[in-house]
Formats: C-alpha cells, structure tokens, sequence
C-alpha cells in the first residue's frame, strides 16, 4: 500500500482532500536524472547549476551595419562638412582575421561582427553616404552586386561617441557567471541561452511518461456511430490533454469494456511506458465498477508499499478514488470517478500536481486567489463535504457556471476557475468571498 494507507479508517469513514493529496505526494518522487540533447529536454527541470564557460558576446561586436572608424576622424563631422575615410575592406560576421582601421581610414562592417583592431566606434550607413558621393544612404549594396563597395571613399555626416553602436563582450554574460540555475523550467528562452554558450546536451528530470484509460462498455470512440446506450468517450481526451498541458507526454489507451480480466491486462501492458498510470471510471460501488475488482489483484501487492485501496473523499464532485502503486517498478496509479466534471476536478486536485512532483518542480498546485461571488442566488454546499464548483474569474470576481451536476461537460468547458466551498460552509451568499482555483 502507499505510506498513509495504514491511517485507521473504518468502511464509512472519509479521506480529507488534504489527506488524500498528501498520501500521494508522499510516495511521488522525481524522475531519475538523465542527459538529453537541447531539444529533447524542452519542458525538463534542470537538475544542476548551469555556468557560462565562455564571455556573451564573446568579442567586442557591431549592433549596426556601417562603418567602423576612429573617434578622431570624425569629430565635428556634418552633411556640410562630412568626413572623408578610405574604406580598407569589408568586415563580415564571422570574420575571423579583421582588417586593420588606421587614422583616416574606415571598414565596412555588419552587424555582429568583431569590432576590427584600431576602430573604436561605428556609425550606422544612415549616417554616410555609402560609399555613393550620393547623399546620406538608405542601406548598404549587397557585396556580390557591388564588390567595389568595401573600397574607395566614404563620406560621413554625423560625429560617434567612443563605443557606440558597440556591443561589449560579456555585456550579457561574462564567463563564470551562473547561467541558469537548477530547478529552471527548460522552454525557448533556456534553450537558447544553453546553446549560445556552447551547451549541446544538459541534465534534467525527464517529462513523465503518463497513461490514461477510461473504462466502460457504454463508452465510443468519437466519430463512430453510437448505438443505444452508447456515449462518446470524453474523460480520455480531456485527461490526456490536461496531462499534456501539465507537462506530461500524455498516452491515451482506448476505453476498455467492463470485463476485469481484460482491464488487468490492458493496464499490465501498459506499464511498460508508464511513469505514472491514470484510470476513469469503475471506482465507485456498482457492480459494473470493475476498476475496484482488476486492481484487487494486479501489481506488487505482495511487495512492501505496493497495491492500491480505494477510498470515499470528503469532497464533491469527485467522492470515489484511488491510489497506490503497482508493478515491479512500483509505477504510481491514481484511479478517479468516470463523471466527466468528477474526473477532471480530481485530475486538477490530485494528478497535476503529482505529475509536476514526478517533473521534481517545487510549485505543484494551480495558482489560487480570493474572490467576490457574482451570482443570482446563494450557492449551496453540503456540509462536510468540500465542493469544487465550475466558475468564470475576471477581474476580482466569480460567477458560477452551470450546476453542480457532475455530468455537465458543456459548462465544465465554459469555466476557467474551481470555486472552492469549505467542508464547514453550507452557504455562500452573493457578494461573499470564496476562493478560486484558476485553470488557465
């Protein structure tokens, strides 16, 4: 069993959320670290500090296309009295061996290429005429067009300042410094960071590997055709996705029929890819409720902390639940209701937040917030029950959306806040303050 299922509990009693959610984050551990290419590790929780073996930039550089030249020499200079520099070549990003500027001299230099030896400003091609005698210019000629261009004479109409339009070395970092910090979530901006300074491979958390199964033989694939008594299965794609949107890569088993057998199986055979296992529906006391019965029976209920019990939460929707570890790798399993809202708000309460423990981030939880309640009527709520009800959240305020039904998808896909009624509350008048979980 998992490490607070020896909690004296009698048949009728009641789990806590709070119970239940540290029960599961008790026996969650972070991913072994393991060395991925850049790419590969997108969306990975670095597990080490990070720092910068070589100065960014790594040389003084250009942030213009111009020219680049010697305070002195254009000192006082305008459109009426221009500098007149000889251009000595041409210094490209990449160069690696930069022609020398002397007094009364200029190169012509792109953007991101090193500042040349003797040079120490550049002035953008607005400022001169080109190389053209033709008046201020709008832009350089492409050097395969206009060879001639990094020779002769430039004529410049403007004074530069010692250092402008020059990118330091190490302006952005210097060698030495950290340069991301273990913890960091790896998106674009990281990776970017992490290839500039010359990093092909880092060492992360991996994404958790989740799979999702929704059971029940009334369930259709969606695009089939339903037959009496059918539905089109829901709570696979909804949990996959949000297993996805949580950080996960997300696999979704089609919906196996009520036949124990078969789900034991199905569920043996998927832990091969399995980081953490995810079911939906048959948890609860009817007699098609096989999920209870499969479980009963697979995995490394012989081993120490292994199995998985079923218990009655303090909460609604979402009352049924599951959770335990099976297999010889001790694969985490969380088994929630098959109501699709029931399933959903369990997933926010309880599997997000063990998929980002798996990640090994530190913030687990969906971010909450005080709220006015916006509504016609006082809202209701069993007591000692702590309800989850669907709402929209702007600006400071909440408004309940749909009923408390927990069959109600279209409302469920309208709301982006959870509001939260205590387990001690019964009643929350319209103006009264709730909290809010906020789903997106």
């Amino acid at each position: 069993m998992s490490s607070a299922a020896t909690r004296p509990a009698g048949p009728d009693d009641l789990w806590s959320v709070d119970e239940h959610l540290e029960d599961i984050l008790a026996t969650v551990r972070p991913l072994e670290p393991i060395e991925l290419q850049l790419l590969d590790a997108q969306g990975c929780v670095l597990v080490e500090n990070v720092t910068v073996p070589v100065s960014l930039p790594p040389f003084d550089n250009s942030s213009m296309d111009g020219y680049a030249v010697r305070v002195a020499d254009v000192a006082g200079a305008s459109e009426e009295f221009p500098a007149a520099l000889e251009v000595v070549g041409d210094v490209a990003a990449g160069a690696a061996d930069p022609v020398r500027v002397g007094p009364g001299q200029a190169a012509r230099i792109m953007t991101g290429a090193p500042l040349p030896p003797g040079a120490e400003a550049v002035v953008p091609v607005e400022w001169t005429d080109g190389g053209l005698g033709e008046g201020p210019a709008s832009g350089m000629r492409a050097r395969s067009l206009a060879p001639e261009g990094a020779e002769g004479q430039v004529h410049v109409y403007r004074p530069a300042e010692a250092r402008a339009h020059v990118r330091a070395e190490g302006s952005d970092v210097r060698a030495g410094e950290l340069a991301l910090k273990a913890g960091t979530v790896l998106g674009a901006p990281q990776i970017a960071l992490l290839a500039a300074i010359g990093r092909g491979t880092v060492r992360v958390h991996p994404r958790p590997r989740v799979v999702v199964l929704s059971t029940g033989s009334e369930l259709v694939q969606p695009g089939e055709e339903l037959a009496p008594g059918q539905i089109h299965d829901s709570n696979s794609f909804a949990l996959t996705a949000a297993a996805r949107d949580a950080g996960a890569i997300a696999y979704r088993v089609g919906a196996v029929a009520d036949d124990a057998e078969t789900l034991r199986t199905t569920i043996e055979d998927q832990l091969i890819r399995a980081d953490l296992l995810v079911t939906t529906g048959g948890v609860s006391v009817g007699a098609y409720d096989v999920v209870k019965e499969a479980l009963s029976s697979v995995g490394d209920e012989d081993e120490p902390g292994g199995g998985v019990e079923f218990r009655r939460l303090a909460m609604q929707p979402g009352k049924p639940q599951g959770f335990g570890t099976i297999g010889p790798d001790h694969t985490p399993l969380l088994a929630l209701p098959g109501n699709p809202v029931s399933s959903y708000v369990s997933f926010e309460l309880f599997v997000r937040p063990a998929i980002r423990a798996l990640m090994g981030l530190t913030e687990l939880h969906r971010p909450r917030a005080r709220a006015v309640l916006k509504a016609d009527a006082a809202l209701r709520s069993p007591r000692g029950r702590r309800q989850f009800l669907r709402g929209r959240y702007a600006d400071g305020e909440v408004t309940p959306v749909g009923g408390a039904g927990s069959h109600l998808i279209a409302a469920l896909a309208k709301a982006d806040a959870l509001i939260v009624v205590p387990e001690d509350t019964e009643s929350v008048e319209p103006g009264g303050e709730v909290e809010v979980v906020l789903l997106g």
